[in-house]
Order: C-alpha cells, then sequence, then structure tokens
C-alpha cells in the first residue's frame, strides 16, 4: 500500500480484498546481522544493550538472561500506552486462536450450573458429534482429570478439553443415569461471531456480533441476506461488549451500509502517512433502516463502525458511550514464539474525532469510574469535551474525547434489582433451574425447532411458582414482600431464555426470548434513524 496515496477507496467485496484492506502488518523478526542491519538506532537505545551486556557479564549471581529481557520488554512496553503490549507463547496463540476463525478442539459448548459442566450444544460436523455426544451430557472426566464436583475452574475445563488437531482426548460423561467414555479426535473448529441473527417482528432484523474476526464479513453478509429475503427493511446490529478485532473486517462491514465516497475512517501517527478509507458504494445494507447498539465495553472495530455511521448520518447509536480504543497496534513476532504489538497510529472517524480516549492514571478503572461518577444511570453526567465538536455529513454536532456518544442514550435499567434478584444471581439460582428443567422435559424441549412450539412448552410450565420453589428448596432463598412483582417483569424473560437455549433453536432462542427485557433493543425498535431531529 503506498504511503504517498491519501486516499483508499475499497473497490470490491470479494476475497482479495481483504489482504488490500489490511493495515495492521505483519513483521518477523529474525536474529541475523541482515535483519538487523536493516533497522537505524537512536542511539540512546544502545545504553540498554549495554546493561544487558553488563550483567551478563559482571553479575555476582547466574543471570536468567531470557527472564531478564522479557521483563525489561514489559517495562518499555508499559511505559508508552496501555494497549502496546508483550504476548507469551501461550497469550500470543490464544489472542491469534479467538479472531482466527476456527479453534482446535472437540466441538462442544458447555455451562456450568451445579458445580458440574453440561454440554449446551454439540456442533454440527465436529469430532464430539461424530462419536455421539449429545445435549445435555454432564462431563465428569477428562483424560485421567475429574472436573465434576470439584470446584474445577472452568478456564481449567475448556484448556483440558482443547488440544491439537488430530491429537487424542478420552472424555466420560454422564447421561441418564449411565457413564460414558468417548475417545476423541480433536479436529478444526468453527468459531462464529455472529451469535446470532432472527425476524424481531415482520420488517426489522436482529443481528448480534461479538468480535470481528476472520469470517465476520462473511458471516454478516449471510445473516443479511436470508434476513432480507425474510422481508427485513430495518436492521438492529448490536456491537454490544464487542472489543474489537480484525481492521478490515471493521472496513467491509461499515462498507455494507455506506454510499459511494463516504468516509468510514482514517489513520494517522508520528510515522504513517494518513491513510483515508472510503465506501465503494456497493454494499447490499445501503438502503436498510439501521440502528446501531454500543455500551461501554464496545471497543476499537467496534467504533470505527458506529462512527462511520454517526458519521454519514448512516443510522442512528443507541446505548451508552463506548469504551474509546482508537489504536491500531502492529504485530511483531519473534523466532521463539512470543511477539508483541506496538501501537504506530490512531484511529479517527470521517469527521475527524479521534476515538482513543486520554491515558489517564486511572485508565485501566474507566469503566468503574463511570459507574461511580453516574455515567451509567443518566445522560447528564455522561462526559462530554465540548471544546471537541465535529460536524456530520448533515451538519449534525457530534463531540470527541474518546469513544462514540450514542444519538439516544438508555442507562443501566436498575428498577428491578430486588435482594431476592441479587441472591439469585449470586447463586446461579436462574441457570441451575433451566438445568433442572431440562432434565425433567429433555425429550420434548430438545427436539423443539419452531419458536412457536417453544413459547407453548414454555407457557405451560408455571414457571413463576416453579422457579420460587425451586429457589427456596434448594437454595434458601426466599422472595421478601413485593420482590418477586417487582424483578418477575426481568427474570421471567431471563429463565425463559435459558431454557430456551436447550431447544434446537439453542442462541436464537435465548436472545429472542431475551428481548422483552433488553431496553436498548426496546429503544432502537422506538427510533426509526431522524438526523435531523435527533
Amino acid at each position: 500500500m503506498s504511503g504517498d496515496r491519501k486516499e483508499n477507496i475499497i473497490t470490491t467485496l470479494l476475497g482479495g480484498i481483504i489482504g488490500a484492506l489490511l493495515v495492521v502488518l505483519v513483521f518477523q523478526v529474525f536474529p541475523s546481522s541482515e535483519k538487523r542491519q536493516s533497522h537505524s538506532y537512536s542511539p540512546q537505545w544502545s545504553k540498554l544493550n549495554l546493561v544487558l551486556k553488563a550483567l551478563d557479564e559482571n553479575y555476582v549471581d547466574s543471570v536468567d538472561a531470557s527472564s531478564l529481557s522479557e521483563s525489561a520488554i514489559n517495562a518499555i512496553l508499559e511505559d508508552l500506552d496501555p494497549h502496546s503490549i508483550y504476548l507469551s507463547k501461550e497469550a500470543l496463540s490464544a489472542s491469534e486462536t479467538d479472531l482466527a476463525g476456527n479453534f482446535d478442539g472437540i466441538g462442544i459448548q458447555f455451562n456450568v450450573p451445579n458445580d458440574t459442566a453440561m454440554v449446551l450444544e454439540v456442533i454440527a460436523g465436529g469430532p464430539a458429534e461424530k462419536v455421539g455426544m449429545r445435549q445435555g451430557d454432564r462431563l465428569i472426566k477428562v483424560d485421567s482429570v475429574v472436573i465434576a464436583g470439584v470446584k474445577f475452574p472452568q478456564d481449567s475445563m475448556v484448556a483440558h478439553i482443547k488440544g491439537p488437531s488430530g491429537s487424542k482426548v478420552q472424555v466420560l460423561v454422564l447421561r441418564d443415569g449411565e457413564e460414558i467414555l468417548f475417545d476423541i479426535t480433536r479436529g478444526k473448529i468453527p468459531v462464529h461471531s455472529v451469535d446470532t441473527y432472527f425476524m424481531v417482528d415482520d420488517s426489522t432484523g436482529y443481528i448480534r456480533l461479538s468480535k470481528f474476526a476472520m469470517t465476520t464479513y462473511e458471516e454478516v453478509l449471510t445473516a443479511s441476506i436470508k434476513l432480507i429475503a425474510d422481508g427485513m427493511t430495518q436492521l438492529i446490529f448490536d456491537l454490544r461488549d464487542n472489543t474489537g478485532g480484525y481492521f478490515n473486517q471493521a472496513l467491509l462491514i461499515s462498507n455494507l451500509f455506506l454510499d459511494k465516497g463516504d468516509g468510514i475512517v482514517y489513520l494517522e501517527g508520528l510515522h504513517r502517512k494518513r491513510e483515508v478509507y472510503k465506501a465503494d458504494g456497493k454494499g447490499i445494507l445501503k438502503n436498510i433502516g439501521l440502528q446501531v447498539l454500543i455500551n461501554e465495553s464496545s471497543a476499537s472495530s467496534s467504533e470505527i463502525v458506529a462512527g462511520a455511521i454517526q458519521d454519514n448520518d448512516r443510522g442512528v447509536i443507541i446505548g451508552r458511550r463506548s469504551y474509546g480504543k482508537g489504536l491500531v497496534q502492529e504485530p511483531v513476532y519473534f523466532t521463539d514464539g512470543t511477539g508483541m504489538r506496538i501501537t504506530i497510529s490512531r484511529f479517527h472517524t470521517p469527521s475527524g474525532r479521534c476515538i482513543q480516549k486520554p491515558y489517564t492514571d486511572d485508565y485501566g478503572y474507566d469503566i468503574y469510574k463511570r459507574y461511580y461518577t453516574g455515567e451509567m444511570f443518566d445522560k447528564d453526567s455522561m462526559k462530554v469535551d465540548t471544546d471537541s465538536a465535529y460536524l456530520t455529513k448533515l451538519g449534525r454536532t457530534v463531540y470527541g474525547g474518546g469513544g462514540i456518544i450514542p444519538d439516544v442514550f438508555v442507562p443501566v435499567d436498575t428498577t428491578a434489582t430486588t435482594q431476592f434478584y441479587r441472591d439469585c444471581n449470586r447463586r446461579a439460582t436462574q441457570m441451575r433451574f433451566a438445568s433442572a428443567i431440562y432434565d425433567q422435559y429433555k425429550g420434548t424441549l430438545s427436539a423443539i425447532e419452531d419458536y412457536d412450539e417453544l413459547e407453548r412448552f414454555l407457557s405451560g410450565l408455571d414457571i413463576p411458582a416453579r422457579f420460587l420453589s425451586y429457589a427456596y428448596s434448594k437454595d434458601g432463598i426466599r422472595a421478601g414482600a413485593g420482590e418477586w412483582s417487582k424483578s418477575s417483569s426481568y427474570m421471567l424473560p431471563q429463565i425463559r431464555a435459558l431454557i430456551g437455549r436447550y431447544s434446537l433453536l439453542g442462541d436464537n432462542a435465548f436472545y429472542k426470548l431475551y428481548l422483552p427485557v433488553d431496553d436498548v433493543v426496546a429503544a432502537a425498535l422506538e427510533s426509526p434513524f431522524d438526523p435531523l431531529g435527533l
């Protein structure tokens, strides 16, 4: 990509564009003299080499050079910015796996309702399905390690189950009182970034995107085509809790919605000339009404999309101020399998806003501070830098200062909070109740593949009475006077969603059944975009 070019136009949405748009460059650092000679360093850096050399040759005790070098690297990067980091082999591998679009494993999704992992989903075509594992199986042992009933950490369970493709693992499960041992050969398991998509009503589609991975554009495009076929004229695009990922995917997703020549983002840094990215006008969602949902955990690529939509007056941004992570990290890989990510430039929205929030002493506690200052509950408490004002395409004023400030603010809802609700959350009573319902009705529930059928099943359970009885008999939690009537409007959809997840509809059922208590989605349904009226 030429540094002299001031502008990059997305010319196609097909596979070839991905490489052309990838701004995050990858370097391999080799220990050859030829490679070292290609770099020039400021004389101040030679002092670091002299220190390490002096320690290696003169220190009173033996020196672990590798450990000392890593400590020095960490100290240097920590002094730069919060996002330039050193990565161990394990951290680097986990980071890249999360965004690669697949991982090595057996292909199951599980939760741990009662100190025993229960399989929620067996991924179609995966190794676990091929040997006969089923939804509802309890995981007892992985190889020789007992993981049930011993408060085994969930992340450690995952670590034991996952492994290199082609390797073997034995998994002992409990099914209907019988222990079954499966010999499984691990394989490549697809990782989806679209958590769910469905029609909310006759004209409104919903897509929830959890990350910007290698397959994100293809997944969103596929979901969009299906929703359009179902009659979608308006889309609720949910980027809440999406912490970002690949930059090129943010460009491709933004391009779906924008007209030709609309700005998407520009990048600029001390050693990087400005690079401007614009839409090609070929996106299939240009004429679809759009609401984009964000919150305090929407970051990086999510903020690129939200900023592009807002600055072009293309849709309405709903929720709470986004995280404010607008830095481009360039990965550097070392031959020992470790690596680092260094910040090379900043993201700016088309109007010129810098997405990155200021580096403060309490930067890592910014989200907690937003709760403390009341920003999560009151629009007037939101941080707005009025000295950093910019204009959108239609002349609306938007503000910088870090993150994307929504057009429609939706506070954190605490109206349903009672002591009964808090006690149930602390004990995961809702999740365990859903598991108990599945055990009782697994034959019926696990065969349901239609929303209407699921609604009929749930309506016939008398969930309020059964849940209150379960909470008291299993956890000793009793609803006080008026507590259930106050909390039930929130807890009932949550419980129904947890039960619905055990049907063949899986996560689609969970998210669809949970919508009645989602205030941000409700605000989206009530907020058709009128840029001049905001």
